[in-house]
């Protein structure tokens, strides 16, 4: 599982830790996130995210 960071500003996804304040659980790859997910910081969509 590896982090994911937004293109946007610069959010790192750390799939260990999840997302827990947006319901994510730790343990959670990114691809499993759920499609309406957005990044916490400034809200766009997943298709904003690359591998870091």
């Amino acid at each position: 599982m590896e982090p994911y960071i937004c293109t946007v500003c610069q959010y790192v996804y750390d799939p260990y830790v999840g997302d827990p304040d947006n319901g994510i659980p730790p343990g959670t790859p990114f691809a499993d996130l759920p499609d309406d997910w957005v990044c916490p910081v400034c809200g766009v969509g997943k298709e904003a995210f690359e591998p870091e």
